[in-house]
């Protein structure tokens, strides 16, 4: 049998900051959890937000906690054309210019200059995970569901995910993330397995460039450990930030 990977299919959701949390909340406002989700330290709120574009709005959008040092919001396709946006499609943190939008809470409005993106569909690893797999972090892949048991004269509507970014690390729980629009298209949900299929000929498009986000720089500071940059690397201005005050790179 293959090895398998459980699928996390993602709502639209936002991360954000302090700051912007006050802004729309009230003064001292901290989030509060609703439920853990599949990513350690990571949960669902119970506080939402209204979105508004060019086009339409959104209502009761969910933040996942805890704050991070920007607010971002991950939205799919579908939701991109109501709200009238043309978001990049980005790994989580790599938020430089990217789209804008109105956000509206219980206490306050606000612009959002950046930070709405489309998620690069992805894969957490642990590096265990990623030796049985015999991936790297930033690789590459092509992946592909597993049948299912369908009742007769039913059949499985098979998509292939190409140009799926592999990441790597040790605080991280084995999942592969897709949004609303590559599950539908595909007939899955939550809790369904993909298998990787090898590595995707988009990876020899451009050399990969190692992107540090706040995520990498949070996840140092609660290990104690410090991070070596390497020649070349992408460092988000959040985690940059953080990792000043806290002297996080070697």
């Amino acid at each position: 049998m293959p090895l398998t990977i459980p699928i996390g299919v993602s709502n639209r959701h936002f991360h954000i900051a302090q700051a912007d949390l006050e802004t729309l909340f009230g003064a001292g406002y901290q989030l509060t959890k609703l439920r853990d989700i599949s990513q350690k330290g990571q949960f669902a709120a119970n506080e939402t937000l209204t979105v508004v574009g060019p086009k339409g709005k959104i209502e009761k959008v969910r933040i996942v906690g805890p704050t991070r040092g920007k607010t971002q919001l991950e939205i799919s396709h579908s939701d991109a054309v109501l709200l009238g946006l043309d978001p990049p499609v980005r790994y989580s943190g790599d938020l430089t210019g990217s789209a804008g939008v109105h956000l509206i809470g219980p206490k306050g409005e606000m612009n959002l200059k950046e930070g709405v993106i489309i998620a690069q569909r992805h894969i957490h690893m642990t590096p265990a995970d990623a030796k049985n797999f015999g991936v790297k972090d930033r690789d590459r892949v092509v992946i592909a569901p597993m049948a299912k048991m369908l009742p007769p004269n039913f059949e499985d509507r098979t998509v292939i995910f190409d140009n799926v970014l592999i990441r790597v690390d040790e605080s991280f729980v084995l999942d592969f993330h897709i949004d609303l629009d590559e599950a539908n298209a595909a007939g899955l949900k939550t809790g369904d397995k993909v298998r990787i299929l090898g590595l995707s000929t988009c990876a020899s498009a451009e050399p990969p460039v190692r992107l540090i986000t706040e995520n990498d720089v949070r996840r140092a500071i609660l290990e104690k450990r410090r991070i070596k940059v390497p020649a070349g690397a992408k460092i988000t201005p959040a985690a940059a930030e953080l990792a000043k005050s806290h002297k996080v790179f070697l």
